[in-house]
Parts: C-alpha cells; sequence; structure tokens
C-alpha cells in the first residue's frame, strides 16, 4: 500500500525550495537578456558574434553540469541520512574534476579560439567579434570550478536563499559593469563586445568570492576543515563516477546537440540566426521560472531515498511530475501571450522581430512537455541514480532526431528558421514517451548512498 501523501505540506515544501531556485533562475535570464540588448544595440553581427561565442562556454558549462549533477544525487540522499562528511568529501571531489576541465577550456579560449569559432559560422565579421568576447571571457571556466560544486551543495542540503542572493548580486554587478564596459560610461573607454565579456569575467570572480563566504558562516550545515574536503575513499570515487559519468556524458552530448542547431540555424542567414538567439534570451527567463521544479525534485527525491523511504519517494515524485507539468504549461501560456511585445525588445529589423515572435510562440506551446521531460531526467531519475538511462534517453532523442532535423531542414528544404525550430521539437515528443515509460516502471527509484 502505498505512502498516504500529505499534498499541503508536501506543496510547502516544494515553495520553500524551488522558490529561491526559480527567482534565482529569473534574474540571471533577465539580466541575461539585458546583456544581450545591450549587445544588440551594437547591431546583429554582434550579438551573432556573442552568441557564436557563448557556444563553448556552454559546452563547458555542460559539462560542469553534468558532473556536479552526477555528485548532487549523493549530496541530496547524503543529507536525508544525515552524513555532512561525505557532503565534503563530494564537493572536494567536484572541484578537483571541473578545475582540471576549467584549465583546458580555458587554454582552448585563449590559444585556439578560431578553429572552434569556424565550425559554428563561416562570416568574418561574426568570428571576429566571437573571439573578442571568447579570448576575455575565459578566466570563468576558472572560476566555476570552485563556485559551481559548492552553490550545488548549498542547494542538495536545502539552503536554496544562498545561490539566490549569490546570483542576484553576481548578475546585477554583471549587468551594471557590462553597460559601463560596452558604452564606455562614467569615464571607461567603449570596448564594445569586449566590454560585455570583461563585465561577465569580474562578475566570477565576485561569484566565487561569495559563495567562499557564505560557505564559512556558522549557520551552514556543511562547513567543515579544509583537509575534510579531500581523503575520498577509493569506494565514493567509484560509485560517484559511475554515477557522474552518465550525466556528464548526456549534458556535453546535449549541449554539443544545441551547438549544432546553432551550426544548422546560422546558415539559414545572420538576420534568422539573431532572431533565434533573441527568443532563447527571452524565453530562458520563462524556462528557468519553470525548471525550478526540476531542481526542488531532485533534492526532494534523493532526500526520500537517503532516508531509506523508496515508497515515499515514489509518491513524492508523481506529485512533483503532475504539479510541474502543470505550472510548465501554464508558465507556456503566459511566453505565448506576452510574445509580440517581447519581440520588440530587440534592436532588429522587423522582419527579424516576427521571426523572434513566431519563434517565441513556439517555445511557449512546447513548454509544458519540455519542462516535464526536465523534471524525469535532471530531477526524478538523477535524485534516483538512474542517470544511465537518462542520458540514453536524452541523447538518443537529440542526435538521431533533432540534430538530423535541424540541418535538414537549413540545408536541404532551406526552409525558414521558425519552422527549422518547430522541427526540432519532434525531439521532446520522442523523448517524453521513452521517459514517462521508464517513471511508470520505477526501476529509477534507488538508494545510492547505502554502504558508504
Amino acid at each position: 500500500m502505498a505512502p498516504r501523501l500529505d499534498k499541503k505540506q508536501l506543496n510547502t515544501k516544494l515553495f520553500q525550495i524551488a522558490l529561491p531556485i526559480s527567482v534565482q533562475g529569473v534574474v540571471s535570464a533577465t539580466l541575461g537578456m539585458v546583456d544581450d540588448l545591450m549587445v544588440g544595440m551594437l547591431g546583429p553581427t554582434e550579438l551573432a558574434g556573442v552568441g557564436v561565442a557563448t557556444q563553448l562556454t556552454m559546452i563547458h558549462y555542460m559539462l560542469l553540469f553534468g558532473l556536479i549533477s552526477g555528485t548532487a544525487t549523493y549530496m541530496a540522499q547524503f543529507y536525508g541520512s544525515g552524513d555532512m562528511k561525505n557532503i565534503r568529501k563530494c564537493i572536494g571531489f567536484g572541484q578537483t574534476l571541473l578545475a582540471a576541465v576549467g584549465v583546458l577550456f580555458f587554454l582552448i579560449a585563449v590559444f585556439r579560439p578560431q578553429e572552434v569559432l569556424a565550425f559554428y559560422t563561416d562570416d568574418p565579421a561574426v568570428q571576429a567579434e566571437a573571439e573578442s568576447y571568447l579570448r576575455i571571457v575565459s578566466v570563468q571556466f576558472l572560476f566555476l570550478a570552485f563556485s559551481a560544486p559548492m552553490e550545488m551543495a548549498f542547494k542538495a542540503t536545502q539552503q536554496t536563499r544562498i545561490p539566490m542572493v549569490i546570483s542576484t548580486v553576481v548578475f546585477s554587478t554583471n549587468t551594471i559593469l557590462n553597460y559601463i564596459f560596452i558604452f564606455g560610461k562614467f569615464g571607461a573607454p567603449a570596448l564594445g563586445v569586449a566590454g560585455a565579456a570583461l563585465g561577465t569575467a569580474v562578475a566570477r570572480g565576485l561569484q566565487m568570492l561569495l559563495d567562499l563566504l557564505f560557505y564559512l558562516r556558522k549557520g551552514n550545515c556543511f562547513r567543515g576543515s579544509y583537509l575534510s574536503f579531500f581523503g575520498w575513499s577509493g569506494e565514493l570515487i567509484r560509485r560517484v563516477m559511475k554515477n557522474a559519468w552518465p550525466t556528464t556524458c548526456n549534458e556535453m552530448l546535449w549541449g554539443l546537440g544545441q551547438t549544432m542547431y546553432v551550426a544548422a540555424f546560422n546558415r539559414i542567414g545572420t538576420l534568422d540566426y539573431a532572431a533565434y538567439q533573441a527568443a532563447n534570451s527571452i524565453t530562458n527567463i520563462f524556462a528557468f521560472a519553470a525548471f525550478s521544479v526540476g531542481d526542488a525534485s531532485l533534492i526532494m527525491v534523493g532526500q526520500k531515498l537517503g532516508e531509506g523511504d523508496r515508497e515515499g519517494a515514489i509518491v513524492v515524485a508523481k506529485h512533483l511530475l503532475k504539479v510541474g507539468t502543470i505550472f510548465g504549461s501554464g508558465v507556456g501560456l503566459l511566453l505565448m501571450a506576452l510574445a509580440k511585445p517581447l519581440s520588440l525588445l530587440f534592436n532588429l529589423t522587423p522582419a527579424g522581430q516576427h521571426l523572434t515572435f513566431l519563434i517565441l510562440l513556439i517555445f511557449g506551446l512546447f513548454m509544458g512537455v519540455n519542462l516535464m521531460n526536465g523534471i524525469l531526467i535532471t530531477g526524478i531519475l538523477r535524485g534516483g541514480g538512474d542517470t544511465r538511462f537518462a542520458m540514453i534517453a536524452e541523447c538518443s532523442c537529440v542526435w538521431f532526431v533533432a540534430v538530423p532535423l535541424a540541418f535538414a531542414a537549413a540545408l536541404l528544404w532551406h526552409l525558414p528558421i521558425y519552422l527549422a525550430v518547430l522541427l526540432t521539437k519532434a525531439e521532446e515528443i520522442t523523448k517524453w514517451f521513452i521517459l514517462m515509460k521508464r517513471f511508470r516502471s520505477e526501476k529509477w527509484a534507488n538508494t545510492v548512498i547505502t554502504g558508504l
């Protein structure tokens, strides 16, 4: 018999965990859009250049997020069992891995950016702007090696207000600095795209400092000595890596798939890609609000499994999936309702603004199923350690459905950008059928910390 579900108590807890995550995402996405608006004022070439440059930063972020998501399963379950010692070891292990990754991406961005950028665009002007941005912003790869595992630990231990405060300060600072450096305000030189990169780099340094200060607070439940972040047992490393390699491959292959869309859509036209970039920037505000439920799902399901309550975890997961899907659909409808005025925000031609409007309608239409899939993959399946199946489901749909359709739409059928975007959404429908079958089987619900 399934355990009785106190929906009021569960919804209250979901609200307490998800709201700060949602605010954090909305703030970062909103200010990110403001940054894009400022770059867009320089012209479509500059906007497209930053969009192309951020493909490498997105690949790095996907790799980073994959590694950290692999440790997040353990952090959430260790929190459920009250084991703060092993939470610190997960943080230290994650920071060490990401330091190595950060150095690699930093070297590529500084010394070999041309080879990477040429894959995404053959426009020399766009390449020049992208290279200028990438060389300066590359220092963030090093800063994030410290910040990302620490902020994931704050979330996994249900201190979600801390990342919210940090992000609000950091992204506000980023926006102010971008305004100063892009346009040359308050006596600073007008650096254009390079100024946007400089503002971002300084803000990431501030983020690392704030993470350290919040970690050292007496109220932080996992605070400990420097050495307690090391001394990982072979069994902990083996299990974390077993869980992390599928999430890492998942995020990397998903991120590479997204960059394939960029490579395809850029070949439709620079204005078309600028419209896609603008629509993405706007949609991220709505998506981050909705996807906070996915982050909360990993935390809450992982905690239940860490407590040894498998049946309770399954009941909680079913409720969260229902709530999240309804919420995601509502957010999607709101995006569609506001698509027209939002499409006018960017400094594009009337034709570019119309393309942005049509792409926003498509993104809004699929927001509900996008969130449902997101909750299943990054929340429920990962919370239960079922990372290998999640990887196979997501990556097969991206690479065997969406990417071929994007290139076929751009190079073979010569479709307009909005129809090319619509075709790629076949991925979400296919993925939904695969994930729901796995969810109903309940094979995803595993306690991974037993014996550690």
